[in-house]
């Protein structure tokens, strides 16, 4: 069975300075985009990783600065991929500060060097892509047909501490990025694209969340309920918007429970295998997708056939 996983990482030594916090070895495969990479992707039996650069990425330059390392880091990244073509694919960096170009970006990534679409890592400037500022940006993924992936952030400051704060440092890191922050505010994302009309204005635009969808599975019944069409001056409700335009990847909640939700709420042809390498164990990713309590085809689904629709692999 081939295993195309879709939210995995890399780093240049750059991206890392002065970024404390993070275990040595998470550092050295961060910055592997050869023979390790590939012998540990071969030793979990993934078949196909599609790589994005470490958050945030381009989007913590201002727009003066953004589009100059967005574009050294996607074409150092077109390097690595172009020396492993079976193995390797890539989502663009995108430098969200600067709009216009961004959309130049992704153009320029998907034409010329096959990028499978784009990385959006959270707020740009404490904006969220519902702004109409950064349409352009939806406007080149929907004419280019390749999806943007909505990966969380760290909060914003006045956030962090308005809700996270009051703990150790390390408690309240956590708890407002990979315990609960950063996956609720993706969510909420996701929810004010569509209260924003941006699905309406870009009906062929797909977005990608991660994290088994951000804990929109568990709440999109009740959002859609409590927001209908008479209130949100929608065509359609909420739940109806998320479930054609968004896909959801796996990416290290190896949970069953969620998983189950997730599949009942959107369907399998909704999903995506992901790792969240090196964040997530390769190997514990395979087993978790080996043992789901599915069909085989079901699996075959998850593990590729859907990444190869989604992404045109």
């Amino acid at each position: 069975m081939r295993v195309i996983a879709i939210e995995e990482h890399y780093a240049r030594e750059a991206d890392l300075e002065g970024r404390g916090g993070l275990p040595p070895d998470v550092a050295a495969q961060l910055c592997d985009l050869g023979e390790g990479r590939i012998a540990a992707m071969d030793a979990a039996g993934i078949d196909l990783q599609v790589l994005s650069l470490l958050a945030p990425g381009a989007q913590a330059f201002p727009a003066a600065d953004a589009a100059s390392m967005a574009r050294d880091a996607n074409d150092q990244l077109a390097e690595a991929v172009g020396r492993h073509p079976d193995r390797l694919a890539a989502f663009a960096g995108l430098p969200t500060a600067d709009p216009a170009a961004a959309s130049v970006e992704l153009e320029r990534t998907v034409t010329r060097h096959g990028f499978k679409g784009g990385m959006v890592n959270g707020q740009t400037e404490g904006r969220f892509l519902d702004d109409r500022r950064f349409w352009p940006i939806l406007e080149a993924a929907e004419s280019l047909g390749v999806p943007i992936y909505l990966h969380p952030a760290p909060p914003p400051a006045p956030v962090a501490d308005a809700y996270y704060a009051g703990f150790s440092p390390l408690v309240s890191f956590t708890f407002s990025t990979s315990a609960w922050g950063w996956h609720v505010e993706t969510a909420v994302h996701v929810l004010r694209m569509v209260l924003a009309g941006a699905f309406n204005r870009f009906p062929r635009l797909h977005v990608v969340v991660g994290h088994l969808g951000e804990a929109l599975p568990f709440m999109l019944a009740r959002t859609s309920n409590r927001l209908p069409p008479q209130e949100t001056g929608l065509r359609r409700r909420v739940e109806e918007y998320v479930r054609e335009h968004v896909q959801l990847s796996i990416s290290g909640f190896f949970f069953v429970p969620p998983f189950l939700n997730t599949l009942l709420e959107f369907g399998v042809d909704s999903l995506l295998f992901s790792v969240d390498h090196p964040f997530s164990s390769n190997a514990e990713g395979r087993a978790f997708l080996d043992s789901l309590p599915i069909s085989p085809g079901d699996r075959e689904k998850i593990a590729h056939d859907n990444a190869e629709r989604l992404l045109r692999i």
